[in-house]
């Protein structure tokens, strides 16, 4: 497992809802956390490694030792926003990119944690907005997305070299071609969907 960077397909592709908490989903959250942590990050969507499914994990502590501090959303459902304010952000998916970004002060998430039970926050501030960036991770959207024009085109080189890094990457066979890893991702829905079913 590795976090992905842009253009990866995986980033824009809108994640399903996890079927079942099972201690493979278990193992997933850890080495999730594990790579936010190395990386100096405080949140991560499943599809930031290339995982198709409706969960992301947030510490915005950034810090291993502080495991009380851990936060699991699965199958989450933002239900309220209120107020807007602008702050920058980055994402481990665009190493050392930042821009300033819109977003809702107060929110009211609703989510399972990884004892399958449903629970319910009011979240304000830094975590407000850590919660609205992985969410729309989970819905395919990023953050690049939500730059004003005029801070798009100051990004657009950095996201060039981002684009050829991953052309590069497909050449040199370290990375499946797009189309090949949209067929994976694929197929990880298709058992998702069929577990649902049975």
């Amino acid at each position: 497992m590795e976090i992905v960077q842009y253009p990866h397909p995986a980033l824009r592709y809108k994640s399903v809802p996890v079927q079942e908490i099972n201690a493979s989903l278990r193992k997933t959250v850890e080495q999730m956390f594990e790579l936010m942590y190395n990386a100096r990050g405080i949140g991560l969507a499943a599809n930031q490694v290339a995982l198709p499914y409706r969960l992301f994990v947030i510490n915005l502590t950034a810090e291993a030792d502080q495991k009380d501090q851990e936060m699991v959303f699965i199958n989450p459902s933002i239900t309220r926003r209120r107020g807007q304010e602008v702050g920058e952000e980055g994402c481990l998916s665009f190493p050392e990119l930042y821009g300033p970004v819109e977003r809702s002060t107060e929110i009211v998430v609703e989510a399972f944690d990884l004892q399958g039970g449903l629970f319910r926050y009011e979240l304000e501030g830094l975590a407000a907005r850590a919660v609205q960036h992985e969410y729309d991770h989970i819905e395919g959207v990023l953050f690049i997305d939500r730059l004003s024009e005029l801070e798009r085109q100051k990004a657009l080189p950095v996201l060039e070299d981002f684009e050829y890094q991953h052309r590069e990457a497909q050449n040199s066979g370290k990375l499946g071609s797009d189309e090949h890893l949209v067929n994976a991702l694929a197929a990880m829905v298709a058992m998702q969907k069929q577990r649902g079913a049975s």
